[in-house]
């Protein structure tokens, strides 16, 4: 009988898969271990320095809002991961998650604020991890809530992604968010595609750098 995709909560056991999709999807949407010497710490309790600053936070402190693909055999292909009220998982974050973080990635600088522009790809991975308030712009203050979501590439362009926005909108909407945002990287076209199909919109903010935040409302799941 051939197994059958269903999405479903987040379990402890699906930390290992989680982080290897975060891994294998962070580079704009793809394997990101050519580009960045802590990638994957093989062995490691926190993950790789994506998983440490993506994914990992998500699954212990929002563990409701944490929703992964199943290709049937008990195993995870994808996931979404939420926060609804980003200002409180700032917070949380830096409070809760972020101390335990830190020992496996110190802050480069040795400060508490960065001196000049990072010296390698991991230095920059590594000072996002450690100044969490990134996330509080004031131009998605509308947006209450924020999002992550990856799917391994063969399970890419086949629904699975609209599914998973779909059931992580409705947990959003049970929770009180009217709104939600996400950050990407802008050189990841295929990426935008994906989300100009789902309805969200391009929000400006000033200095934007590298990436793009997009929003829409929760509601309206019929048009998902």
């Amino acid at each position: 009988m051939t197994p059958v995709t269903r999405v479903r909560r987040y379990r402890p056991e699906d930390r290992d898969a989680i982080e290897d999709i975060c891994v294998r999807t962070a580079h704009e949407g793809g394997d990101s271990r050519p580009h960045y010497e802590a990638a994957s710490d093989s062995g490691s309790a926190a993950g790789g320095i994506f998983p440490t600053t993506f994914a990992l936070p998500y699954v212990v402190l929002e563990p409701d809002l944490a929703f992964v693909l199943d290709d049937g055999t008990g195993r995870a292909v994808g996931y979404i991961l939420g926060a609804a009220d980003t200002p409180r998982f700032v917070e949380d974050y830096r409070t809760k998650w972020l101390p335990s973080a830190a020992e496996r990635y110190p802050e480069p600088s040795g400060s508490s604020e960065p001196s000049g522009p990072p010296s390698t790809p991991d230095e920059a991975m590594i000072r996002l991890l450690h100044h969490p308030e990134r996330m509080l712009v004031p131009e998605v203050a509308a947006y209450p809530a924020h999002l992550h979501i990856d799917l391994l590439p063969a399970w890419q362009g086949r629904g699975h992604g609209r599914t998973l926005m779909r059931t992580l909108m409705q947990a959003l909407q049970d929770q009180g968010a009217a709104a939600v945002h996400l950050s990407m990287v802008t050189a990841n076209t295929p990426a935008r595609a994906f989300y100009d199909r789902l309805g969200f919109h391009e929000i400006a903010v000033p200095d934007p750098g590298p990436v793009t935040c997009l929003g829409r409302t929760t509601k309206d799941l019929g048009t998902l």
